[in-house]
């Protein structure tokens, strides 16, 4: 089945440009230099799915039109990727069933309770984000796709990416296991965490990005969660043809 991957958000936890910060990238005529928070849009069989709702999701929705949501996944419960939750609420008004978010029983328990007025109130008059929380233990199938938890390693905690037919998108990881190398084979798109050159106790450096391409050998792969310390074009220039950062806006034709 055809599917299109849209990048609602390249950037990092503190977006691009970064605040108070005089950087030349944060301060680049190039649009490929704004980024907001990680986030990526997967679109099929007339169906509409997020992995993750950013701090930037009402900006993200409006400019990609987003008028349909069907499901969300969640890779983990830091505000970086959740806090768009509330944002959803105009996606939720007009449905007559509940928007099904689904995330690890552990990062389930800490959107709950940081979203306990959505999840837990009993507030009539109706301006609540319509959506329930299901946990992933294991594969979750969605409108004849199926989306496989892959686990990675983020500093010393554990979360979760993605694989979906051809595509697999893990962001914010510092290591990928072992044991989940066999997920990730045969893959036409592979988007993977590269944060900037420097080693980060949390996150993957362009280098060591680099290492997995060179060891999975997907079609085509996309950088993500990045920060100001990559500017797009010179970055590009000097990575593999078949690599390249990720932008705002991009899209992405797959076999889902």
């Amino acid at each position: 089945m055809k599917a299109r991957l849209t990048v609602l958000g390249s950037g990092t936890s503190m977006g691009v440009p970064t605040i108070g910060c005089d950087c030349a990238v944060c301060h680049s005529s190039d649009p490929h230099d704004r980024r907001t928070r990680p986030s990526i849009m997967v679109e099929y069989g007339g169906k509409t799915i997020l992995i993750d709702t950013t701090p930037d999701f009402r900006e993200q929705a409006i400019r990609e039109q987003i008028r349909q949501l069907d499901a969300v996944l969640y890779t983990h419960a830091h505000a970086d990727h959740i806090l768009g939750i509330d944002d959803l609420r105009p996606l939720t008004f007009h449905r007559d069933r509940k928007i099904p978010l689904y995330a690890r029983p552990d990062h389930a328990d800490m959107m709950r309770d940081m979203f306990r007025y959505i999840f837990d109130a009993d507030y009539k008059y109706g301006g609540l984000a319509q959506v329930e929380l299901n946990p992933i233990d294991g594969p979750v199938d969605l409108f004849g796709a199926r989306f496989e938890p892959v686990a990675v390693l983020h500093g010393d905690a554990e979360i979760i990416g993605f694989r979906f037919g051809s595509a697999a998108y893990l962001t914010d990881f510092s290591e990928i296991p072992e044991t989940s190398y066999a997920q990730l084979n045969g893959l036409d798109i592979l988007f993977l965490d590269a944060l900037r050159h420097r080693p980060h106790p949390t996150h993957s450096t362009v280098d060591n990005s680099l290492r997995i391409v060179d060891r999975l050998k997907p079609t085509r792969a996309f950088f993500t969660h990045i920060c100001h310390d990559l500017p797009h074009q010179a970055t590009n220039e000097v990575l593999p043809p078949h690599v390249r950062l990720s932008y705002d806006g991009m899209k992405l034709e797959f076999e889902i």
